[in-house]
């Protein structure tokens, strides 16, 4: 951006968050709501336009907010230390880990040899392993360990960043973004996927006592995952990001992602431990009921996992680790700041009462078509969660939601479910889910990219979530 219209930008935000503490608040909407509102509006604005670096507009809310009164600082630096910004460093290390013993690239071999050198297959190969995986294990861990193996590749078979031809940065950019996109999207196959579907589903017992089982939520999820991978892979190579690219040459992108020769002991040390950590998450639910474990959550089992990698020895022969800490210094921690920036603001969304008034605007859908009133919820829990978290757009938009599903005489499913797969569904800011922020930080992808190849992904959305809804409550009717 010029530095006059950059100038520009910073003075409009500043003089949209004095309004908000000088000027009356909006009916309905309390005066610390009202510079929730303007924080919204100013941080999507800068990070739109890159007017400040990315991760410094997400330090916005520990100032904003405990300056107006509108939350308390100790509030707003706790959003900064959230369990979740421990899962992602507890994935990033392990990610590193993967990386520095070369097992990454292992797993990049294998989806290779499955799907072929043509780039697009490629790129449909590395979504459909995300998904799954994504399925049973958190998204935010998927993405971190799948990300890095396709900017391996990435860095393997195309020139430098500043050298590659539009083509090739496209490509790199529709693999980079596929990851991320498959990761959320294949998190809502299953209650497990994502803690946004345990935290839907409880608003959804408590708001309207409707009990959505595991089996309930993937009538409704996994034929989502089946009709939308593949669209958002033709949309993102076909359209967002499209390309034009000859086979690559299978030997130049084995070599690029591959590892000769046996498996080092550093690989042997290190798979047990991410097959313990994977087993962990999954079976999450089951070990929180045994003795001493009733706090254990992904968090911690991530965060064990990073630190048991700073106790094993690689074995090599040297007296390195399986990771140390000066390997760390390649750690995402500016993605754990704009990721700390944007629950802060998810935050003071719910507590200023801001997603509550938001949700309220929903009463005026009495009496609209049943079909439209499905894609307006849609919509709106989609533009919400693209600068609050997933969590945080469905806990506060949800109840509200339930509200108005009991008033209606239509099959409350019909609003809810809607509701708490779309809180997963925001795809054009980084801030929206980890996924993107991940992807964002590898620096293959800009705002402005994200944002446009988001906006085509979030429409899809718009038909595919009813769609999937549709056949979720004729199976949940009818099974």
């Amino acid at each position: 951006m010029l530095a006059g219209m950059q100038r520009f930008v910073i003075l409009l935000g500043l003089l949209i968050l004095a309004a908000a503490v000088l000027l009356p608040p909006p009916a309905g909407l309390t005066a610390a709501g009202s510079v929730a509102l303007a924080l919204l509006m100013v941080m999507a604005l800068w990070w739109f336009t890159e007017a400040l670096p990315v991760t410094a507009t997400s330090l916005l809310p520990f100032v904003v907010l405990p300056l107006t009164g509108a939350a308390p600082l100790a509030a707003v630096a706790a959003s900064y230390m959230s369990p979740i910004i421990f899962l992602v460093l507890g994935g990033a290390l392990l990610a590193l880990a993967m990386e520095k013993s070369g097992l990454h690239r292992r797993v990049a071999v294998a989806i290779v040899a499955g799907a072929g050198t043509e780039p697009r297959r490629l790129v449909l190969a590395f979504m459909v392993a995300t998904a799954f995986i994504s399925m049973w294990v958190s998204n935010t861990a998927t993405a971190l360990i799948m990300i890095p193996i396709a900017v391996a590749l990435v860095a393997g078979i195309l020139p430098a960043s500043d050298q590659r031809s539009p083509s090739q940065a496209a490509f790199a950019r529709a693999l980079v973004l596929g990851i991320a996109y498959a990761a959320s999207i294949g998190g809502l196959g299953t209650l497990v996927g994502s803690p946004t579907n345990a935290v839907a589903v409880g608003l959804i017992d408590k708001g309207l006592g409707i009990k959505i089982s595991f089996l309930d939520w993937m009538s409704f999820g996994i034929p989502l995952v089946i009709v939308s991978i593949p669209l958002t892979w033709w949309l993102l190579t076909r359209v967002a990001c499209r390309f034009d690219l000859p086979a690559l040459d299978r030997a130049a992108v084995l070599a690029s992602v591959g590892r000769s020769g046996g498996w080092s002991s550093a690989e042997r040390r290190l798979l047990p431990l991410l097959l313990l950590t994977v087993a962990a998450w999954v079976t999450l639910p089951t070990l929180k009921t045994l003795p001493g474990l009733k706090a254990l959550d992904d968090s911690i089992v991530a965060i064990v996992a990073a630190l048991a990698l700073f106790v094993i020895a690689a074995g090599d022969g040297s007296r390195s680790r399986l990771l140390d800490w000066s390997d760390t210094a390649r750690a995402p921690w500016d993605v754990m700041i704009l990721f700390g920036g944007g629950l802060a603001l998810a935050d003071a969304i719910t507590q200023t009462g801001l997603g509550s008034w938001i949700g309220a605007q929903l009463a005026a859908l009495q009496g609209w078509p049943v079909w439209l009133i499905v894609v307006t919820i849609t919509l709106l829990v989609v533009v919400v969660t693209e600068f609050a978290s997933n969590v945080a757009a469905a806990s506060s938009v949800m109840p509200v939601i339930a509200g108005i599903a009991g008033t209606l005489q239509i099959d409350p499913l019909w609003l809810v479910m809607p509701a708490a797969m779309a809180a997963s569904w925001g795809f054009m800011m980084p801030a929206g889910t980890p996924p993107n922020a991940i992807a964002y930080a590898t620096g293959v992808v800009r705002v402005p990219q994200m944002i446009r190849a988001g906006f085509w992904i979030d429409l899809l959305g718009l038909l595919a979530i009813p769609a999937a809804v549709l056949v979720g409550v004729w199976l949940s009717r009818t099974g």
